[in-house]
C-alpha cells in the first residue's frame, strides 16, 4: 500500500518542483541515489521499471526509504500496461509514471487513488488523460516538444498540471525556460546522475546537484 495519498505525493512534486528520475540493478546502488537525492531536498523519487527484475530491486529500495527516507514518496516509471502498475502498486509504488497514456493503467492507479502520470506529445492527449482522471500529466520528450508547447497548452487549459521530461538539464537556464512556460514540476535522469559519479559513489556530489537544481527552480518560481 502507498505510504502517501495522492494529495500529499501532488504536494510533494509541486513544492519541490523536481522528481529524480532513476534505474539501477543494484539495489544498494539504487538506495544511496534515493539517499542522496532526500538530503539534497527531494520528496518524490521516480524509480523506472528497466531492467530485469526491477520489481525487487524497487521492493528493496521502499523498504529502505520508509526507514531512511520517512518524507519520500517513492514512484515508478516506465510503466505501458495494467499488469505492471498492479506490481508495482502492491509493491508500494505512491504514483506510477508512463511514457505513454495507457486508460487501463488509469484505472488500476484510481481504483487504489494512485496518481497516473501518462506521457504526452500532444494537446489532445493531456485532454484526454485529464478525462480519465490524470491529475499530472508528462510533457514527454521534453527536449523535442520544447517549452513553448507547455507555454502554448497552458493559455487555452490553464488548469493543466504539467510535469515536463526527456532532456531536462541542472542548469539554470534550462530550468527556468520550463518553469516560467507554465510547468508544474520536472522530471530529471541523466542528467542529474552522470555516469561517472554514479560509478564513483560520489553521493556528496548527487546532494549538491539536487540542492543546486532546487535553487534554480525555486528563483525560477519567484
Amino acid at each position: 500500500m502507498a505510504k502517501f495519498d495522492k494529495q500529499a505525493v501532488l504536494a510533494k512534486m509541486g513544492q519541490t518542483g523536481m522528481v529524480p528520475v532513476f534505474y539501477n540493478k543494484d539495489a544498494e546502488t539504487a538506495k544511496q541515489v534515493v539517499k542522496a537525492c532526500y538530503e539534497g531536498g527531494v520528496r518524490a523519487f521516480e524509480f523506472t521499471n528497466r531492467g530485469d527484475f526491477a520489481h525487487e530491486v524497487f521492493a528493496e529500495v521502499v523498504k529502505y526509504a520508509v526507514k531512511e527516507c520517512p518524507e519520500m514518496a517513492m514512484g515508478v516509471g516506465s510503466v505501458v500496461d495494467a499488469a505492471t502498475a498492479s506490481l508495482y502498486i502492491q509493491l508500494g509504488a505512491c504514483f506510477v509514471v508512463g511514457p505513454l497514456f495507457n486508460p487501463d493503467v488509469a484505472k488500476v492507479c484510481n481504483r487504489r487513488l494512485i496518481p497516473y502520470t501518462p506521457g504526452c506529445g500532444s494537446v489532445s492527449e493531456v485532454g484526454f488523460a485529464q478525462e480519465a482522471g490524470c491529475d499530472l500529466c508528462k510533457v514527454f520528450p521534453g527536449d523535442v516538444l520544447g517549452p513553448k508547447l507547455v507555454k502554448g497548452m497552458m493559455a487555452p487549459m490553464p488548469w493543466s498540471k504539467l510535469m515536463v521530461t526527456g532532456g531536462v538539464e541542472p542548469t539554470k537556464e534550462n530550468l527556468t525556460s520550463w518553469f516560467k512556460a507554465g510547468v508544474f514540476c520536472v522530471g530529471m535522469g541523466s542528467k542529474l546522475f552522470p555516469k561517472e559519479v554514479v560509478a564513483a559513489g560520489d553521493w556528496a556530489a548527487v546532494t549538491a546537484k539536487c540542492k543546486e537544481a532546487l535553487g534554480y527552480i525555486a528563483e525560477a518560481r519567484s
